[in-house]
């Protein structure tokens, strides 16, 4: 053998090139990917099928889902109220003068039972009644005749239970007892007329 060749293998190869991936480009991927799971935390809805954009939750979701028992009953309420009793009454339930009373802080809305309150809907009202200590002597129609039971019972539970007023609900099996009671029967007149209603 020749002087020239070493014993050691290594020696003889030129070196490798060990250019690995620059570490830069390891931290940019590894906050990328950091970001990415944030991003997705916050608005993947977990693959869930009922979330998507601009929701980012169920729970986000759940204020827009239509309501159910007395919540589903307020909306309703609200809404026939703005649509049948606003014009007169006004949204505020202030009423207008020289029109129709308020009914915010009413005693006759706020009184436990609901029978003189589910009636004047349904027959009317004609009349002089004090409200909140003014006389008010003005006509109201018939407005909840042609309403169903739970619509009607809606708007009466609504108005009891808005602007500061404190009455219990009312349901559409209360209405419809009232409405079987009242069939026929002409407005009620004046506060005498709402008096002798029974409680």
């Amino acid at each position: 053998m020749s002087g020239n060749h070493s014993s050691n293998p290594s020696s003889c190869r030129p070196p490798a090139n060990r250019s690995g991936a620059p570490t830069w480009m390891l931290v940019l991927t590894l906050i990328l990917g950091y970001l990415g799971g944030v991003y997705f935390d916050h608005h993947s809805g977990w693959f869930s099928p009922a979330v998507y954009s601009p929701y980012s939750s169920s729970t986000e979701l759940a204020a827009y889902q239509p309501k159910s028992g007395a919540q589903a009953m307020a909306a309703r309420g609200h809404l026939l109220y703005g649509q049948i009793c606003a014009a007169c009454h006004s949204d505020d339930g202030m009423g207008k003068p020289g029109q129709a009373p308020p009914l915010a802080g009413s005693e006759w809305v706020n009184e436990k039972g609901f029978h003189r309150v589910a009636e004047i809907p349904q027959i009317g009202l004609t009349g002089s009644i004090p409200v909140k200590g003014q006389p008010w002597n003005s006509t109201m129609p018939p407005m909840g005749a042609g309403l169903s039971d739970a619509d009607l019972a809606a708007v009466v539970t609504y108005v009891r239970s808005a602007w500061g007023n404190h009455a219990p609900p009312v349901t559409a099996s209360d209405i419809k007892s009232v409405r079987s009671t009242v069939a026929g029967h002409p407005a009620i007149s004046g506060a005498a007329g709402l008096k002798a209603i029974a409680e």
